[in-house]
């Protein structure tokens, strides 16, 4: 019987085996960034210090055009992560097997290193709300979600990473803490997680949690994929101050430190920016992806 990778649990390991799974490279464990078509003249321009990009998947369902003549280009010179916004992995209702099959047809085309959804749902009977809505952490909850990543997995013939939401409400009826559910989620399933730090810090202070604390409770072993990005900072009627996740800004300096302090614990992983909002000129954009290299770079020093 072959053995687990190292630092991975065996339990996930395991599962894994059970799914044939014909995708098997990662990302390269370097630093990535949004792709946006304003953006692809420039990338095109020259070769980007750039290890890979990440797109929507639902903005490449369609047949053809300019999104996916770009993609193309872009997926000859880069690795590739698709990341899923509409699955509605944790929704009461049956997946839209429409849907997964047109995940099955983008990731049969463009063989991404990775392929991502997140922890939330987001339709409900037959429409689709425009959004990541929160969930109790309940052993339903966790029956249903492992249930659909199973059928996902399955569907795609690929391992999938799960993302931690960024949350505004909690639920009187949850059971399980966040960062000990969607480990559980990893052990019963095989998927992989994808850990977006901001999301982390944007809970955090919404919530008056240890932000450390929590991720000290992570499975960082099944982390395939870190995401950072801005938020917006506001403060309610009362001047409490709290966080929308906008990814439309430069990442803040206590997320960065988040960030330095996980890879100093996991190791060097790959590091999306994500920038969907406001979006900058190119330079600004890359001077972000600079900063997660320097972050690296700077792991690698101490580490040897």
């Amino acid at each position: 019987m072959p053995l687990p990778p190292s630092g991975m649990p065996a339990g996930i390991f395991l599962h894994m085996q059970a799914i044939p799974m014909t995708a098997t490279h990662m990302l390269p464990p370097g630093a990535g960034a949004s792709f946006k078509p304003a953006h692809f003249r420039t990338i095109a321009e020259q070769a980007q210090p750039v290890a890979f990009f990440e797109v929507h998947a639902e903005n490449y369902m369609g047949a053809g055009g300019p999104p996916h003549a770009m993609l193309s280009k872009l997926r000859a010179d880069y690795a590739l992560s698709i990341h899923g916004v509409g699955l509605s992995l944790g929704g009461e209702e049956a997946l839209n097997t429409g849907h997964l099959e047109k995940l099955r047809i983008l990731c049969e085309r463009y063989e991404p290193q990775s392929f991502s959804e997140h922890l939330a749902w987001s339709s409900h009977g037959g429409e689709f709300l425009n959004d990541l809505l929160p969930l109790p952490y309940t052993g339903k909850t966790l029956a249903r979600l492992c249930d659909h990543i199973d059928q996902t997995q399955a569907h795609l013939q690929r391992r999938m990473l799960l993302e931690n939401p960024s949350t505004y409400v909690v639920f009187e009826e949850s059971t399980w803490d966040e960062a000990e559910f969607l480990a559980e989620i990893a052990r019963r399933t095989g998927c992989g997680l994808l850990l977006d730090i901001n999301n982390v810090y944007v809970s955090a202070i919404n919530h008056r949690f240890d932000p450390r604390a929590y991720l000290n409770r992570f499975a960082l072993a099944a982390v395939g994929e870190i995401h950072l990005a801005g938020h917006t900072a506001l403060t309610d009627q009362n001047g409490n101050p709290y966080l929308i996740d906008t990814h439309g800004g430069p990442v803040i300096e206590q997320v960065w430190a988040l960030y330095a302090e996980t890879i100093a614990c996991a190791g060097a992983l790959p590091a999306l920016i994500e920038w969907d909002n406001d979006l900058p000129e190119w330079p600004a954009l890359l001077s972000e992806v600079r900063n997660v290299d320097a972050i690296l770079s700077a792991h690698a020093i101490k580490a040897a």
